[in-house]
Protein backbone atom coordinates (compact mmCIF):
# COMPACT_ATOMS: atom_id res chain seq x y z
CA UNK A 1 0.00 0.00 0.00
CA UNK A 2 2.81 2.38 0.94
CA UNK A 3 4.65 1.47 -2.25
CA UNK A 4 1.56 2.18 -4.36
CA UNK A 5 1.05 5.45 -2.57
CA UNK A 6 4.71 6.36 -3.12
CA UNK A 7 4.43 5.59 -6.85
CA UNK A 8 1.28 7.68 -7.07
CA UNK A 9 3.01 10.59 -5.41
CA UNK A 10 6.03 10.22 -7.72
CA UNK A 11 3.80 10.10 -10.79
CA UNK A 12 1.92 13.15 -9.56
CA UNK A 13 5.19 15.00 -9.01
CA UNK A 14 6.40 14.11 -12.52
CA UNK A 15 3.10 15.24 -14.00
CA UNK A 16 3.22 18.54 -12.12
CA UNK A 17 6.81 19.07 -13.17
CA UNK A 18 5.86 18.37 -16.78
CA UNK A 19 2.97 20.82 -16.62
CA UNK A 20 5.19 23.40 -14.95
CA UNK A 21 7.88 23.02 -17.63
CA UNK A 22 5.24 23.38 -20.34
CA UNK A 23 3.88 26.49 -18.74
CA UNK A 24 7.38 27.91 -18.43
CA UNK A 25 8.03 27.10 -22.06
CA UNK A 26 4.88 28.98 -23.08
CA UNK A 27 5.88 31.89 -20.89
CA UNK A 28 9.31 31.95 -22.54
CA UNK A 29 7.79 31.88 -26.02
CA UNK A 30 5.29 34.65 -25.29
CA UNK A 31 7.90 37.28 -24.40
CA UNK A 32 9.71 36.51 -27.68
CA UNK A 33 6.58 37.36 -29.67
CA UNK A 34 6.06 40.46 -27.56
CA UNK A 35 9.70 41.39 -28.10
CA UNK A 36 9.28 41.11 -31.87
CA UNK A 37 6.23 43.34 -31.70
CA UNK A 38 8.15 45.87 -29.62
CA UNK A 39 11.03 45.78 -32.10
CA UNK A 40 8.62 46.44 -34.98
CA UNK A 41 7.06 49.29 -33.06
CA UNK A 42 10.48 50.75 -32.25
CA UNK A 43 11.50 50.44 -35.91
CA UNK A 44 8.30 52.15 -36.99
CA UNK A 45 8.96 54.96 -34.52
CA UNK A 46 12.51 55.34 -35.83
CA UNK A 47 11.26 55.52 -39.42
CA UNK A 48 8.68 58.13 -38.42
CA UNK A 49 11.33 60.10 -36.61
CA UNK A 50 13.73 59.90 -39.59
CA UNK A 51 11.03 61.30 -41.86
CA UNK A 52 10.96 64.70 -40.19
CA UNK A 53 11.46 67.76 -42.38
CA UNK A 54 15.02 69.07 -42.08
CA UNK A 55 16.05 72.71 -42.36
CA UNK A 56 18.86 74.23 -44.43
CA UNK A 57 20.50 77.64 -44.52
CA UNK A 58 20.66 79.45 -47.85
CA UNK A 59 24.46 79.56 -47.70
CA UNK A 60 24.57 75.77 -47.40
CA UNK A 61 22.24 75.26 -50.36
CA UNK A 62 24.24 77.70 -52.43
CA UNK A 63 27.51 75.94 -51.60
CA UNK A 64 25.97 72.54 -52.38
CA UNK A 65 24.68 73.65 -55.78
CA UNK A 66 28.06 75.12 -56.67
CA UNK A 67 29.76 71.81 -55.88
CA UNK A 68 29.88 69.87 -59.17
CA UNK A 69 29.82 66.49 -57.42
CA UNK A 70 27.52 67.07 -54.45
CA UNK A 71 24.79 68.76 -56.51
CA UNK A 72 24.22 65.51 -58.43
CA UNK A 73 23.36 63.66 -55.22
CA UNK A 74 20.29 65.76 -54.41
CA UNK A 75 17.22 67.12 -56.18
CA UNK A 76 16.50 70.81 -55.58
CA UNK A 77 12.93 71.95 -56.22
CA UNK A 78 11.59 75.49 -56.46
CA UNK A 79 7.92 75.30 -55.40
CA UNK A 80 7.00 78.85 -56.45
CA UNK A 81 4.79 79.68 -59.41
CA UNK A 82 6.33 79.47 -62.89
CA UNK A 83 6.54 83.26 -63.26
CA UNK A 84 8.53 83.68 -60.03
CA UNK A 85 10.78 80.75 -60.96
CA UNK A 86 11.48 82.21 -64.40
CA UNK A 87 12.38 85.58 -62.88
CA UNK A 88 15.34 83.98 -61.10
CA UNK A 89 15.93 80.65 -59.41
CA UNK A 90 18.72 78.71 -57.72
CA UNK A 91 21.02 77.03 -60.23
CA UNK A 92 20.15 73.36 -61.02
CA UNK A 93 16.70 73.70 -59.40
CA UNK A 94 13.67 72.36 -61.24
CA UNK A 95 10.24 73.97 -60.87
CA UNK A 96 7.36 72.01 -59.32
CA UNK A 97 4.80 74.49 -57.91
CA UNK A 98 3.20 73.80 -54.53
CA UNK A 99 -0.21 73.50 -56.21
CA UNK A 100 1.07 70.57 -58.25
CA UNK A 101 2.47 68.82 -55.18
CA UNK A 102 -0.84 69.35 -53.37
CA UNK A 103 -2.68 67.83 -56.31
CA UNK A 104 -0.39 64.81 -56.60
CA UNK A 105 2.33 64.05 -54.04
CA UNK A 106 3.70 61.31 -56.31
CA UNK A 107 4.87 63.92 -58.83
CA UNK A 108 8.45 63.44 -57.54
CA UNK A 109 8.27 59.66 -57.08
CA UNK A 110 11.08 59.11 -59.59
CA UNK A 111 13.37 60.80 -57.05
CA UNK A 112 11.72 59.47 -53.88
CA UNK A 113 14.87 57.78 -52.56
CA UNK A 114 17.02 60.81 -53.29
CA UNK A 115 17.45 63.70 -50.83
CA UNK A 116 14.99 66.39 -51.90
CA UNK A 117 15.56 70.05 -51.01
CA UNK A 118 12.69 72.50 -51.42
CA UNK A 119 12.64 76.28 -51.32
CA UNK A 120 10.38 79.24 -52.17
CA UNK A 121 10.40 82.94 -51.23
CA UNK A 122 10.12 82.78 -47.46
CA UNK A 123 10.10 79.08 -46.60
CA UNK A 124 6.36 78.91 -45.98
CA UNK A 125 5.25 77.28 -49.25
CA UNK A 126 8.27 74.99 -49.34
CA UNK A 127 7.58 74.01 -45.72
CA UNK A 128 4.03 73.09 -46.65
CA UNK A 129 5.26 71.11 -49.66
CA UNK A 130 7.84 69.36 -47.47
CA UNK A 131 5.17 68.26 -45.00
CA UNK A 132 3.08 66.82 -47.85
CA UNK A 133 6.01 64.83 -49.21
CA UNK A 134 6.98 63.46 -45.80
CA UNK A 135 3.42 62.31 -45.17
CA UNK A 136 3.49 60.65 -48.60
CA UNK A 137 6.50 58.57 -47.53
CA UNK A 138 9.46 60.54 -48.86
CA UNK A 139 12.31 59.66 -46.48
CA UNK A 140 14.68 62.62 -46.89
CA UNK A 141 13.11 66.06 -47.30
CA UNK A 142 14.67 69.43 -46.48
CA UNK A 143 13.18 72.92 -46.42
CA UNK A 144 15.80 75.49 -47.42
CA UNK A 145 15.92 79.22 -46.81
CA UNK A 146 13.92 81.18 -49.38
CA UNK A 147 15.16 83.64 -51.99
CA UNK A 148 13.67 86.59 -50.08
CA UNK A 149 15.26 85.65 -46.76
CA UNK A 150 18.70 84.80 -48.16
CA UNK A 151 20.46 86.65 -50.98
CA UNK A 152 21.51 83.85 -53.34
CA UNK A 153 24.26 84.92 -55.69
CA UNK A 154 23.73 82.18 -58.27
CA UNK A 155 20.18 82.83 -59.47
CA UNK A 156 19.57 82.04 -63.14
CA UNK A 157 16.68 82.72 -65.53
CA UNK A 158 16.77 79.73 -67.89
CA UNK A 159 14.62 76.69 -67.09
CA UNK A 160 16.13 73.58 -65.52
CA UNK A 161 14.47 70.31 -66.50
CA UNK A 162 14.94 66.59 -65.86
CA UNK A 163 16.35 64.05 -68.30
CA UNK A 164 12.88 62.68 -68.88
CA UNK A 165 11.59 66.12 -69.83
CA UNK A 166 14.47 66.62 -72.26
CA UNK A 167 13.64 63.34 -74.00
CA UNK A 168 9.99 64.40 -74.21
CA UNK A 169 11.10 67.64 -75.85
CA UNK A 170 13.25 65.66 -78.28
CA UNK A 171 10.05 64.02 -79.50
CA UNK A 172 7.79 67.07 -79.60
CA UNK A 173 9.17 68.39 -82.90
CA UNK A 174 9.24 71.94 -81.52
CA UNK A 175 12.45 72.01 -79.51
CA UNK A 176 16.01 72.24 -80.79
CA UNK A 177 18.09 69.75 -78.78
CA UNK A 178 21.75 70.70 -78.37
CA UNK A 179 24.49 68.36 -77.17
CA UNK A 180 27.28 70.53 -75.76
CA UNK A 181 29.74 67.67 -75.21
CA UNK A 182 32.89 67.33 -77.32
CA UNK A 183 32.33 66.10 -80.88
CA UNK A 184 33.89 62.68 -80.23
CA UNK A 185 31.38 61.96 -77.45
CA UNK A 186 28.50 63.20 -79.57
CA UNK A 187 29.47 60.75 -82.33
CA UNK A 188 29.55 57.89 -79.84
CA UNK A 189 25.86 58.41 -79.13
CA UNK A 190 23.48 61.35 -78.72
CA UNK A 191 19.85 62.15 -77.99
CA UNK A 192 17.46 61.82 -80.91
CA UNK A 193 17.65 64.80 -83.28
CA UNK A 194 20.33 66.62 -81.26
CA UNK A 195 22.85 68.84 -82.97
CA UNK A 196 26.37 69.19 -81.57
CA UNK A 197 27.75 72.51 -80.41
CA UNK A 198 30.60 71.90 -77.95
CA UNK A 199 30.43 74.12 -74.84
CA UNK A 200 33.58 76.01 -75.85
CA UNK A 201 32.36 76.76 -79.40
CA UNK A 202 29.04 78.46 -78.74
CA UNK A 203 30.08 81.94 -79.89
CA UNK A 204 31.04 80.73 -83.37
CA UNK A 205 27.81 78.73 -83.75
CA UNK A 206 25.19 81.27 -82.71
CA UNK A 207 23.78 81.20 -86.24
CA UNK A 208 22.58 77.64 -85.52
CA UNK A 209 20.68 78.77 -82.43
CA UNK A 210 17.56 80.79 -83.37
CA UNK A 211 16.23 83.03 -80.59
CA UNK A 212 12.61 82.36 -81.49
CA UNK A 213 12.86 78.62 -80.84
CA UNK A 214 12.89 76.52 -77.66
CA UNK A 215 16.43 75.25 -77.11
CA UNK A 216 17.18 72.36 -74.71
CA UNK A 217 20.76 71.59 -73.70
CA UNK A 218 22.48 68.60 -72.17
CA UNK A 219 26.01 67.30 -71.51
CA UNK A 220 27.59 64.69 -69.19
CA UNK A 221 26.37 65.93 -65.81
CA UNK A 222 24.50 69.18 -66.42
CA UNK A 223 27.45 71.38 -65.48
CA UNK A 224 28.72 72.43 -68.92
CA UNK A 225 25.20 72.69 -70.30
CA UNK A 226 24.20 74.98 -67.41
CA UNK A 227 27.16 77.21 -68.21
CA UNK A 228 26.06 77.37 -71.87
CA UNK A 229 22.47 78.03 -70.78
CA UNK A 230 23.62 81.03 -68.73
CA UNK A 231 25.81 82.24 -71.60
CA UNK A 232 22.84 82.19 -73.96
CA UNK A 233 20.44 83.89 -71.53
CA UNK A 234 23.06 86.59 -71.00
CA UNK A 235 22.95 87.09 -74.78
CA UNK A 236 19.22 87.64 -74.71
CA UNK A 237 17.87 84.13 -75.33
CA UNK A 238 14.61 83.59 -73.42
CA UNK A 239 13.58 80.04 -74.32
CA UNK A 240 16.50 78.04 -72.93
CA UNK A 241 16.07 74.72 -71.11
CA UNK A 242 18.89 72.88 -69.38
CA UNK A 243 18.82 69.23 -68.34
CA UNK A 244 20.12 68.82 -64.80
CA UNK A 245 20.77 65.16 -65.68
CA UNK A 246 23.47 64.44 -68.23
CA UNK A 247 24.33 61.23 -70.06
CA UNK A 248 26.17 59.96 -66.98
CA UNK A 249 23.09 60.34 -64.77
CA UNK A 250 20.11 59.58 -66.96
CA UNK A 251 19.57 56.58 -69.24
CA UNK A 252 18.92 58.44 -72.48
CA UNK A 253 18.01 56.44 -75.60
CA UNK A 254 21.13 57.48 -77.53
CA UNK A 255 21.58 57.06 -81.26
CA UNK A 256 24.54 57.51 -83.60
Amino acid sequence: MKLAKSKALTLSAVLCASLFMGACSQKQEQPKEEQKQEQKQDQSKEETKAAEVKQMKGADLEALQNDKEKKDKVLVVDVRDAEEYKAGHVIHAINVPLAKIKEDASVLDAYKQKPIILYCNSGKKSGEAADILVKAGYPDVTNAEGVKTYKYSNLVTYTDITGKELEERANDGKTLIVDVRPEADYKEGHVKGAINIPFDKVEENLDKLPKDKDIALYCFTGNKSSAVAKELTDKGYEQIFNSIEGTKEYNYALEK
